[in-house]
């Protein structure tokens, strides 16, 4: 017999749950579910938003527009129609609320991965609990507040949005097969055949990031998976071309605001 610990979503109760999602009349619907180990879903889509928590291992979801990572503890905001692959990295835990868009003003209109705080993960999980008897003045409570803290959740970057134009897209995904912490801009730009000043213009206006933001942000995707299965720092930091372990800790504080130990000691608590 298997435990919420244990238990894996197959395929019939997935398709099962997003019948139930489309027969909703409440204005969130949250379910629990797991994943195994790289566990790939196909390119889908909802009618409504969907919030994803992440409570264990690392999942990655792609659109045409780019890739997002969650770890531990992390949760993704996917707009309603918006198609998506998932990936798992090592067995999953999740909860999903999927929200209708109309509900409430002021929902995030893009794709992005946030953090948590304390006072959602108790949203949630009730919300959870409280599947079965949406129309209790508790749950229109519960869910209403849930509802609300969605936008003042802090946005990660954990994201990594891939140019439309098509030869800086390729560089790009040969980049996130190949990550490092060493590009050179002018390279890039004459393998775009562009001028250096035209590549920059580009890249920012198609992904609003500059080149060496989004290099450390590839870099930062690559490490968390490696990082969150046990394999050492210094590892890490080596392969992805770091020159030494303290100039990989400045870049990861930069970007998630602690040092890789603590911040992986932060996700196993």
């Amino acid at each position: 017999m298997t435990t919420p610990d244990t238990y894996v979503e197959t395929a019939e109760e997935r398709e099962a749950r997003h019948a139930a999602i489309e027969r909703a009349d409440a204005p969130a619907i949250a379910f629990a579910h797991r994943y195994d180990s790289y566990h790939h879903v196909a390119e889908h889509e909802h009618r409504r938003a969907q919030l994803l928590h992440l409570s264990s291992g690392v999942l990655t979801v792609t659109t045409r527009a780019g890739r997002w990572m969650m770890p531990r503890d992390h949760a993704l905001w996917i707009p309603a129609g918006v198609r998506h692959a998932v990936d798992t990295v090592g067995s999953v835990a999740m909860h999903s609320v999927y929200i209708r868009p109309e509900s409430i003003a002021g929902l995030p209109d893009r794709l992005q991965v946030t953090g948590m705080t304390p006072l959602m993960r108790g949203l949630i999980a009730e919300a959870v609990r409280l599947r079965d008897d949406p129309a209790s003045p508790r749950a229109a409570f519960i869910l209403g507040a849930l509802l609300h803290e969605i936008p003042h959740l802090p946005v990660r970057p954990l994201g990594l949005p891939f140019p439309a134009h098509n030869r800086l897209a390729q560089l790009c995904r040969d980049f996130v097969a190949r990550p490092s912490a060493h590009l050179n801009i002018d390279d890039w730009a004459d393998a775009a055949g562009l001028s250096r000043r035209s590549f920059t213009r580009i890249f920012r206006r198609e992904t609003g990031l500059s080149l060496s933001t989004w290099r450390q942000q590839a870099c930062l995707m690559a490490a968390l998976p490696r990082l969150s299965d046990g394999e050492p720092v210094t590892a890490v930091a080596l392969d992805l071309g770091y020159d030494s372990v303290p100039a990989f800790t400045t870049m990861f504080c930069r970007m998630m605001g602690t040092p890789p130990k603590a911040y992986l000691r932060n996700q196993t608590s």
